[in-house]
């Protein structure tokens, strides 16, 4: 039993205040983090994380007037200081980009994760850094610092259909969401218009338009690739990314400090240009200059503190990562965003006598049905022709190619859908000779053409894929280690073999050549889509939240990350969290206001 104490905080703490002229709204926020000590634990609003979901309800909160706690359990990041390998050159880090033997060593789960290098590496938390216990296969990649995977993250947008929220229930392999598209979209158009999204309104059932800046242009490969698919399935589209780049900013975005995507594709090093969306460049900056944003870094939370007299929650219980001394923060709401499988952590940690097994509980659905986006399966292949024609910039987004399958009905053998991202690039030289003048003549040419695709499909939610606390081990902290025990099933076989099969018809229809098609085999994790385990629902004994993410039975304490899934979709699911955050903060504010919170 861990022994609360109050007193002032002994790691710096990001207090924001406001302008001395008294705006809430100063164009220029303060360039350096501004530490002090405080002794402050009372705030309207708490926010565990600060990620992509946590960052959302930091901004929304804030801009509403209302006084916000921003818990991190990682260090924190500045916008632009802290991101040391942003404009290095490849000869200029150590080993040129590799890790390093030990390095693999000494992490061989987060050095699977995609953009895990040299240049990234401090984005991504060492394995020994918080275990945990895997009764089944599964990589939990994670990133602790203030902005989170936010840093690091695909950064597609593809807005859910309206058949994604029904299919589970329609087609039989789950149930309904409590809203609908009709709910989302104006939220999604909220954030679209704040974060910047790029791409094009192509009017496709399986992927609603949005409110777009001008996309990143296909090459000439990549043209070609559409018109094909296009011409030959008449239902198939593949379209221009939609993507988190400023391509064009507007006011908005210049008003956040931030630039125009200078297509580098050095994302996951931090952008110094705010080229894209991230909590460091947007949200959080944002949230800080209206004067009610306190983030404190460095603190990891212990449980959400229930209060039985009053009927609700009334605060967080926060372990400092360094010292392990334990404070209590206090508020009239809580948002809880530490990233999927965390915060079914912490949720499940946040016991009491009316919650024995965990806040909000009183069903045991708490950490089940916690699913995840299926990434096994590729393809490539080459391409004649086009040799004359080349790109400029490394484009930071990729083709997609809509969902086609299942969509409104079930025509497979199999349920849910699946997104395929591709695109088209110009592969290195492979010169005969090795050594020599024409060789290196060689290979100061591009080589031939190649297409490359990967699906991304979603699999179903099942009671027997959870999460649960260790009855014994710990980490660190004291707190109990989670384990994890999530697998595939029959559904996503059949799903991978009809991809496979239909990508290498598509790139053959394209007039590819030595088309290969793989299955990875990777285990649940790697995809970085956890989702699920306190999901929504119409019914408290079915789910844990209700419509607005609230706990059907802890209505002051809210879940907007991907936790609160009732599916997967196929679409990646990243805005959505934060449309979902966005409509959430709007209802917890009114309902504040009339004193329901």
């Amino acid at each position: 039993m861990i022994s609360p104490t109050r007193c002032s905080l002994t790691v710096p703490t990001r207090i924001f205040s406001l302008a001395a002229n008294g705006s809430s709204r100063d164009p220029n926020p303060p360039s350096e983090k501004a530490f002090v000590t405080a002794d402050v634990t009372s705030f309207d609003a708490i926010v565990i994380g600060s990620g992509i979901s946590g960052g959302w309800a930091a901004k929304e909160l804030c801009d509403k007037g209302l006084k916000t706690l921003v818990l991190e359990r990682g260090r924190d990041v500045a916008h632009i200081k802290d991101y040391p390998t942003a404009n290095l050159n490849p000869w200029e880090l150590p080993h040129r980009g590799a890790m390093s033997r030990q390095q693999l060593k000494e992490n061989p789960l987060i050095s699977k994760a995609a953009g895990y290098g040299e240049d990234t590496a401090h984005f991504f938390i060492k394995d020994q850094d918080h275990p945990y216990v895997q009764e089944k296969p599964f990589d939990w990649i994670r990133g602790y610092q203030v902005g989170g995977k936010s840093l690091t993250w695909g950064r597609a947008c593809q807005r859910w259909s309206k058949y994604e929220f029904t299919a589970p229930e329609r087609q039989g392999y789950g149930m309904n969401w409590p809203i609908g598209y009709d709910d989302v979209a104006p939220w999604y158009s909220h954030v679209e218009k704040f974060i910047g999204v790029c791409g094009n309104r192509d009017g496709l059932a399986a992927m609603p338009d949005g409110e777009y800046l001008p996309p990143f242009d296909f090459n000439c490969v990549e043209k070609h690739l559409s018109e094909k698919v296009r011409a030959h399935y008449g239902n198939r589209y593949i379209v221009q990314g939609r993507w988190a780049h400023l391509s064009q900013p507007k006011e908005i975005h210049l008003q956040q400090g931030r630039g125009t995507c200078q297509a580098r594709n050095l994302c996951m090093r931090g952008c110094p240009y705010g080229g894209y969306f991230s909590s460091n460049a947007s949200t959080l900056p944002w949230a800080a200059k209206t004067g009610n944003l306190t983030i404190r870094p460095d603190s990891v939370v212990h449980s959400i503190i229930y209060d039985e007299a009053k009927g609700k929650a009334t605060g967080v219980r926060v372990i400092d990562a360094h010292t392990h001394a334990v404070t209590e923060y206090h508020s009239r709401t809580i948002f809880v965003n530490a990233s999927a499988l965390n915060t079914n952590l912490i949720l499940l940690n946040s016991t009491s006598r009316r919650f024995p097994n965990g806040l909000g509980n009183d069903t045991g659905l708490l950490g089940r049905y916690v699913c995840h986006h299926n990434y096994r399966a590729a393809a490539n292949g080459k391409i004649a022709g086009f040799e004359d024609q080349y790109f400029y910039g490394r484009n930071p987004t990729e083709c997609i190619l809509a969902n086609f399958r299942n969509l409104g009905k079930q025509d497979t053998d199999f349920v849910g859908g699946y997104t395929t991202f591709t695109g088209a690039y110009r592969e290195r030289p492979e010169p005969a000779d090795r050594v020599g003048g024409a060789y290196k003549d060689a290979l100061a040419q591009p080589g031939p053409w190649g297409i490359y695709m990967y699906m991304q499909g979603e699999t179903i939610p099942k009671q027997t894929n959870h999460v649960r606390l260790h009855s014994t081990m710990k980490d660190q902290w004291g707190i109990p280690l989670l384990v994890t025990s999530v697998h595939y099933d029959d559904n996503d076989e059949k799903m991978i073999r009809d991809w496979l099969a239909e990508a290498k018809q598509m790139l053959e229809v394209a007039g590819c050549h030595a088309v290969e098609t793989r299955d990875n085999h990777q285990a649940p994790g790697l995809d970085i889509h956890e989702m699920g385990g306190a999901r929504m629902g119409s019914d408290p004994k079915t789910s844990m939240l209700n419509e607005w993410n609230q706990l059907h039975a802890c209505k002051n304490v809210f879940v907007t990350d991907g936790a609160c899934m009732t599916s997967t979709g196929n679409q990646s699911p990243s805005i959505l969290y934060m449309a979902l955050t966005a409509r959430a903060v709007n209802h917890a504010a009114d309902e504040m206001a009339k004193q329901n919170l």
